[in-house]
């Protein structure tokens, strides 16, 4: 029955080329996006998979208030909290820390690298699988100054020869390499070179207070396996009884901790970055980008089904004698309705075969849209995404065979010589129209977002931040002190100005503590960089009251002096006018400590985060020799490739071991607002397809159209009919359709961008007519050339070939 069904299948596909051949090209162009987004999925579903016992593993979330604000959620904790977990939760089988900030330079005879990784304790062995080739995970970790590495970092390290047992300096002490471990998989959240003793940091850390606090959670991770059978909430209930008893003891601080299962951390919900830290190490993913890349692959496949529909209920008056005949000798309605089932399924399965070329083609594109991308998939075709790719062109046949082979299945043989406009999808509507119209709305909504998004992300590139950033190179010192290259570049006739800072503001970095004024016990966030003295002469700051600073701290606690901006004084109510502000003393408190500072200088308001934020109360302060050091340079240069160049051989001749790590502001902000250009992409490109596909449709059903009325159409020339009046006469329908969609598509694309997305920028432009429009536009000229190419061949058809057999 099946082979049958297959067999007239492919005979009537053969016999209706235009038909199959719009068809097929229709699902392979749509199909090829849901097969990227298929191995998208299942790329980001692989990571983690290989712990064996990943579906008992969780790591703590810490829900943090500080001084009343919740703060919002952090992947990191601190050691005290995996310590206390370990000592007082019951109904755990393993407690491990990991700790992030190890990266330093390996020194190995005259060998010398970065080698980047995590203090960890013992118990990470027996919570993840990583296979140890050579050492024992029992004991590897067990003692101060241990170290294991990957098999990558033993080679660079040591070469062919055996690292076990060695020794590597790190700056001026040494440590023990006990255990060599296979290579991190590639879908994996967590990836390193080294795992160092966590008991090595404890005992560098000894004299250093803050480090075993409750609330130093800057850098931590904490990690538990549960058993199979681990009663959730009762872990829970000793997680908040556990916290309530420590934030008894703070002041300003509350830290509620939470579950978070292994799966969900690199899929699921976005943590915050914490000061210092991370927001969660390794690859992330927001569930709700999956949900709109999801939707959106949909909208494309679900406008080339209904190309499918069309074109198949278009021919319908081809198609009723075959199904009246089958209805006559005998064929039931499941048969019938299994014929054309069958049929689309044919055509979704020849399409996957093209759609294969085009996955190939345009995996390449998609991976380097963003470089989050690189380093999040991989996009390799695997057996079990195959399969996957085979169902989902079955499903896509079943969607886009449904319709036509309910419709056929319905007529009777006695009515099969019916003209199909007399199934409506509602009462008035015929269903070949409603679904023209619903095609066209999506790709207009489509094309329309494009173009306000492209427009909006441009401005956002352009917006005044309140500072200068054109021709400014930031450079990573890396851990060396500046000075060395300072003085080389300062001799350099292509640089400016040189100042130095401890970030680089406005592209989502932060720093901070609370500021509160006097003696009031209202206290504010403020977001803080470290800045010498030339900083805000060479960003152009400006400067409102007071001055710059006069005095070259030694350290962060010797630092005295602070630089506001105007929201500070507001927040705080220090004074209305900025003149009368200097001199004023607030206390400032951080992770490093509490101490009282003088106001020396007033700022206008910049933005400090993305423009996506209000803008904030913000402080310098002066940068010291123990801060993390970003030189800032301003060039004046005509080629500044060139000179690049020229400061990285500058570079290299005081650190050989660490690459130059620099980039231009401009391009910093640029890549700041990634994840905006990457999603603009992806829409102009399926707005592309959906465009396509629709234009093949109408094309379609233009020419089924008019070849259904080429005896209508010989009359009316006969009977004096011009060309002009003809083709406004076959147009006419397709038109109207099309401004039926343009007046669904443009109120409901404007009112998202203004109410959802647009609302999230309070500092936007307004949407304007011509990005509205211009979508509009380009969709009519396509839509006009399909039909105007179409109903002029047909109106310049010779009446008499087209009559002569009447």
């Amino acid at each position: 029955m099946i082979g049958n069904y297959i067999k007239t299948s492919s005979r009537n596909l053969l016999r209706n080329r235009l038909f199959s051949f719009l068809n097929v090209i229709g699902l392979a162009i749509s199909m090829s996006v849901g097969l990227l987004l298929i191995a998208f999925v299942m790329d980001l579903w692989s990571y983690d998979r290989f712990h064996e016992n990943g579906d008992r593993i969780y790591r703590i979330t810490s829900v943090a208030t500080f001084n009343g604000e919740q703060a919002g959620k952090f992947g990191t904790t601190s050691i005290k909290t995996g310590k206390l977990i370990r000592q007082k939760v019951t109904g755990v089988d393993d407690v491990a820390i990991l700790r992030t900030d190890f990266s330093q330079d390996a020194r190995v005879g005259d060998n010398v690298l970065p080698v980047k990784g995590f203090w960890a304790d013992p118990s990470v062995f027996n919570i993840f699988t990583l296979p140890m080739i050579e050492g024992n995970p029992a004991t590897a970790l067990n003692e101060p100054y241990s170290i294991v590495l990957t098999e990558t970092a033993a080679r660079k390290l040591f070469g062919a020869q055996s690292a076990l047992g060695k020794s590597i300096r790190f700056d001026t002490l040494s440590y023990r390499v006990t255990g060599i471990l296979k290579d991190v998989p590639f879908f994996s959240h967590i990836s390193f070179e080294a795992l160092v003793s966590l008991s090595t940091a404890e005992q560098l850390n000894r004299n250093n207070a803050d480090f075993r606090k409750w609330t130093s959670m800057s850098s931590n991770y904490v990690y538990l396996l549960l058993p199979e059978d681990a009663d959730r909430a009762s872990i829970q209930s000793q997680l908040d009884a556990l916290a309530k008893a420590e934030n008894l003891a703070q002041e300003n601080t509350r830290i509620e901790l939470e579950l978070l299962p292994l799966y969900s951390i690199v899929v699921g919900e976005t943590l915050r970055q914490s000061e210092g830290g991370p927001g969660s190490v390794g690859p992330h993913m927001p569930l709700a980008v999956l949900w709109i890349l999801g939707g959106l692959a949909l909208v494309v496949i679900l406008s080339a089904c209904f190309n499918y529909t069309n074109l198949s209920i278009a021919r319908a008056m081809r198609r009723f004698k075959e199904v009246g005949i089958r209805k006559a000798i005998g064929a039931g309605r499941d048969q019938v309705w299994q014929q054309f089932l069958t049929e689309a399924i044919l055509i979704s399965l020849a399409a996957l075969l093209l759609s294969f070329f085009l996955f190939f083609l345009l995996r390449p594109q998609l991976i380097s849209l963003a470089p989050e991308m690189q380093r999040t998939v991989k996009l390799d075709l695997t057996l079990s995404m195959v399969v996957a790719f085979v169902f989902f062109s079955v499903a896509v046949g079943v969607i886009a065979g449904f319709l036509p082979a309910l419709f056929f299945s319905k007529v009777s043989a006695i009515n099969a010589l019916r003209n199909v406009s007399s199934v409506n999808l509602f009462r008035h509507v015929p269903l070949r129209r409603a679904l023209v119209v619903t095609q066209y709305t999506l790709t207009l909504i489509f094309i329309t977002a494009t173009a306000i998004g492209y427009v909006q992300y441009k401005d956002i590139l352009a917006f005044d931040l309140g500072f200068r950033t054109d021709n400014i190179l930031n450079i990573d010192m890396q851990g060396n002190q500046p000075d060395a290259l300072m003085k080389e570049l300062g001799e350099m006739p292509e640089v400016a100005a040189i100042s130095r800072s401890l970030i680089v503001t406005s592209v989502g970095n932060a720093w901070g503590g609370f500021m509160k004024y006097s003696d009031s016990r209202d206290s504010a966030l403020v977001l803080t960089n470290h800045v010498d003295e030339q900083y805000m002469v060479l960003h152009d700051h400006k400067l409102l009251a007071g001055g710059n600073f006069k005095a070259r701290p030694a350290t962060a606690a010797a630092a005295t002096e602070v630089i506001v901006n105007q929201q500070v004084l507001k927040r705080l109510k220090i004074a209305d006018n900025p003149d009368q502000a200097i001199g004023k003393e607030i206390t400032f408190t951080n992770f490093s400590g509490t101490r009282r500072m003088t106001i020396v200088g007033v700022i206008r308001d910049f933005h400090y985060g993305k423009v996506d934020n209000l803008i904030e109360p913000v402080a310098f302060m002066p940068w010291t020799p123990g801060d993390r050091s970003i030189i800032n340079v301003k060039l004046q240069s005509a080629d500044l490739p060139a000179t690049r160049a020229k400061i990285e051989s500058t570079w290299k001749k005081i650190d050989r071991v660490h690459p130059f790590r620099a980039e231009l502001y401009d391009e910093a902000i640029e890549e700041a607002y990634s994840e905006y250009s990457t999603m603009i992409k992806i829409i102009g490109f399926l707005s592309i397809l959906a465009i396509s596909i629709a234009s093949m449709g109408l094309f379609g059903m233009v020419a089924f159209t008019t070849e259904t009325r080429l005896k209508e159409i010989s009359i009316r020339k006969v009977m004096g009919a011009s060309s002009g009046s003809l083709v406004y006469l076959l147009s006419r329908g397709f038109l109207v359709q099309l401004s039926i969609a343009a007046l669904i598509a443009l109120p409901i694309t404007y009112l998202f961008f203004e109410r959802f997305v647009l609302a999230n920028f309070p500092y936007h432009n307004p949407t304007r007519l011509i990005e509205l429009l211009g979508g509009l536009l380009v969709v009519w000229v396509i839509a006009l050339l399909m039909i105007g190419s179409q109903t002029m061949k047909a109106a310049k058809t010779n009446p008499v070939e087209t009559l002569k057999m009447e």
